[in-house]
């Protein structure tokens, strides 16, 4: 069994009867301890080599137990170390090797130091246009036409954030609603406005001389975004008289 980063097993990951699960059984046991994480995200960290999950001879995928103990492994290590997927994948294959690893870092504190130096912001994970593609299970007209109305950019290398998933899978799912892209161009002016201001309140913390304080300005822009998305969904509720569960 995987042991978890701080060395405890499960974390609320529930305990299944060792029965194969479903990829939509398997989001529901994860939303226990990650309440963001979709069926995208799933197919995407599978693409990526983090799990393999069996298949049916129809082409359904079946997750065991220990499939769904290290996707949590997997977004643990995400959230609370920010590693990126690749040093994620290297530390869980030593551990099943039965190598014993520390929980890698990218910022260690060397003997004789007062404090720990801050280290680059992490890198965000990146996937290519074929990934995206297949993870979000779009086809390459859908994605240009959501590019064109920059609802969804590349990074400067070609490559994409691995959000772009999460957004691409929204997209389509609004879709079926009869939802199109055109429409979601307020949301997107809307979005960069609000990523705008969260810009203004942490651009002199970006700015300062002291490492830890810039270092302090990605906790507090993270903070900050966190807040404004749950403003922004109080909001929508509030307009349309709904509340969500």
């Amino acid at each position: 069994m995987l042991k978890t980063p701080s060395g405890g097993a499960g974390h609320g990951i529930a305990a299944t009867d060792g029965r194969l699960m479903s990829i939509g059984t398997v989001l529901n046991v994860l939303r226990a301890e990650f309440p963001d994480i979709t069926i995208s995200k799933i197919r995407f960290l599978e693409s990526e080599g983090l799990v393999e999950p069996q298949r049916t001879p129809s082409g359904y995928r079946k997750f065991s137990a220990h499939d769904v103990e290290r996707l949590g492994h997997v977004l643990r290590m995400q959230r609370d170390h920010y590693l990126p997927l690749k040093v994620i994948r290297e530390h869980l294959d030593a551990m099943e090797r039965g190598e014993a690893v520390p929980v890698p870092t990218l910022c260690r504190q060397r003997d004789g130091e007062a404090a720990p130096q801050p280290a680059a912001a992490p890198t965000a994970a990146r996937i290519g246009r074929a990934e995206l593609l297949a993870a979000a299970d779009i086809g390459e007209q859908e994605l240009e036409e959501w590019e064109s109305y920059g609802l969804i950019t590349p990074l400067s290398d070609g490559a994409y954030d691995a959000e772009a998933v999460t957004v691409a899978s929204l997209i389509a799912e609004l879709g079926r609603f009869g939802i199109e892209p055109r429409h979601l161009r307020v949301m997107k002016a809307a979005a960069d406005r609000e990523a705008g201001l969260v810009d203004q309140v942490v651009a002199p913390l970006r700015r300062h001389r002291n490492p830890q304080t810039r270092a302090h300005a990605e906790a507090r822009a993270k903070e900050l975004a966190g807040l404004t998305v749950k403003l922004h969904a109080a909001l929508v509720q509030t307009a349309l008289g709904v509340r969500l569960p």
